[in-house]
């Protein structure tokens, strides 16, 4: 079995906004990837898991991951409370059979959940024990000269230390961290990539994979030459593509870049 059978890659469905949902999984299945990942935003038929299975069964396509709604503009979706907000997520994840759910560590302001957020995390695992819950690793946000740190206890999840990781190469660009050093510090803790890439620190652009200075190739590369078996989202930005014909253009370069990443040889 080749790698590229062996190794999911999903669409974010957050990579066709400002489209809805709903592209996400038409694109997906048009284009050929192995599913998508569910972005529970402020799109209503995200914050559904009903009508997120009747668009995977339209379509003919996997949710192979749920993102948590843990964005400033999602903070509201579901619950005020973002432990009503994770829980949730890993219900609509084990309602849908999805075996990973992406969740940011709680902002710095959050301190109640930020204080209880690894015991919360090992009560769900123990609950659902077919789904994954991996932290992402963020960024600090620059305020002039000034690096404001927005998550507790860091935007780094491996200074505290998780079960699981989702490793995202746009934040390693936009946090200036090393993307090949965080994935060896999370060993075998990686379960999940954002695919996607970018230019400097400061700045968080989810480019097309190939278009950025992130190590895309090495890493996936890495992991093909390996037994890993995570999964991996494109999760770009296509917001300035203009129109249904250049968002599909780069969906299909971001998939043929994983891919043929997949099948090198480091």
């Amino acid at each position: 079995m080749s790698v590229t059978q062996s190794v999911p890659v999903l669409l974010s469905t957050t990579s066709v906004y400002p489209e809805p949902t709903a592209v996400g999984f038409e694109l997906a299945a048009e284009l050929g990837y192995d599913g998508v990942e569910l972005m529970v935003f402020t799109d209503r038929v995200s914050q559904d898991p009903s009508a997120a299975a009747s668009l995977a069964k339209h379509y003919g396509v996997k949710i192979g991951a749920v993102h948590a709604p843990c964005l400033l503009v999602t903070q509201r979706v579901w619950s005020a409370d973002p432990w009503t907000r994770l829980r949730r997520s890993v219900q609509a994840a084990e309602y849908l059979e999805s075996p990973t759910v992406v969740i940011h560590p709680p902002f710095s302001w959050q301190k109640e959940y930020a204080s209880k957020f690894s015991t919360v995390l090992e009560g769900l695992r123990a609950r659902y024990p077919h789904v994954t819950i991996a932290v992402e690793n963020m960024f600090p946000l620059k305020l002039g000269k000034r690096n404001l740190v927005p998550y507790r206890p860091h935007w780094d999840p491996t200074r505290h230390g998780y079960d699981s990781y989702t490793l995202d190469l746009s934040h390693c660009a936009a946090s200036g961290a090393d993307a090949l050093a965080m994935a060896e510090r999370m060993g075998k803790g990686l379960r999940h990539i954002h695919l996607c890439d970018g230019t400097e620190p400061g700045s968080d652009q989810h480019l097309v994979p190939g278009r950025g200075t992130q190590p895309c190739a090495e890493l996936l590369g890495s992991l093909g030459s390996s037994d890993w078996d995570g999964s991996i989202t494109v999760e770009v930005s296509t917001r300035k593509s203009g129109n249904r014909i250049r968002r599909a253009e780069d969906l299909h370069e971001s998939l043929k870049f994983a891919r043929d990443a997949l099948d090198s040889r480091p």
